[in-house]
């Protein structure tokens, strides 16, 4: 092999049919195509039991905000670290996540905590990105926890509150579980949705989430494996 500077002699063997090189017309270009699947966190699965996904690792910077339970956040955060993330939990309630941040890294520190207002620099790069929790309650202060190259930001909201419109608006994807019928009205008119959407939210199971990005509008069922179910427990709504 010459081109590693190796030089590979008496090398014995039948010779192979040799064929003319594969062309294809430049006409016939565009019927061509490349299998290559969605790339990110498995964040359920939609009606028809096709796996939805969440690319956090990204060069821009990508804001995510979810308007529902503890448990859908934390099994996102699992996910992101199971796809080589670090996670950063900025939380005012760290009872309820010492526990996933001790079993989640077997002795690593794959998913840290930090105070609300504490969370240090924490230089995201492409081959160490990082996606920030942010679960600050229904006001979450503003930051220097944002989103920025290789370093997404999940923010929850328990329920709507003063802060949620600003936060919707600003959002590249919004994910809305059960609300009330009047919360569902005032999340209908910021996201722009169809009345029967408005309609279902009230309506929703545990785990099942409304996820918006523009006009595009999916509803997805997570489920827990059975090691997520064995540390959280069975999808939940209420904390």
């Amino acid at each position: 092999m010459r081109g590693r500077g190796v030089a590979v002699k008496g090398l014995r063997g039948l010779i192979g049919p040799r064929h003319a090189g594969h062309t294809v017309p430049a006409a016939e270009l565009g019927a061509l195509s490349l299998p290559v699947g969605d790339d990110g966190v498995v964040i359920g699965e939609d009606s028809e039991g096709r796996s939805q996904l969440v690319g956090f690792h990204r060069s821009t910077p990508y804001d995510v905000l979810l308007i529902g339970g503890l448990w859908t956040a934390q099994v996102l955060a699992l996910r992101a670290a199971a796809t080589g993330s670090r996670v950063v939990v900025e939380t005012g309630r760290p009872h309820a996540w010492v526990g996933l941040a001790q079993a989640a890294g077997a002795g690593l520190e794959c998913i840290t905590l930090h105070d609300v207002g504490r969370v240090p620099p924490l230089g995201a790069t492409v081959g160490s990105p990082v996606v920030v929790v942010r679960d600050c309650g229904m006001r979450p202060p503003r930051g220097r926890v944002v989103s920025s190259p290789w370093q997404s930001v999940l923010t929850l909201l328990p329920y709507l509150s003063p802060v949620a419109p600003r936060l919707m608006r600003a959002a590249t994807l919004v994910g809305v579980q059960r609300v009330s019928p009047q919360e569902a009205r005032q999340t209908g008119r910021i996201l722009g949705l169809a009345q029967n959407e408005v309609d279902a939210l009230p309506t929703l199971g545990d785990g099942v989430t409304l996820w918006c990005a523009g006009g595009e509008r999916h509803w997805v069922i997570t489920h827990a494996t059975d090691a997520e179910s064995g540390l959280l427990g069975t999808a939940r709504r209420m904390d």
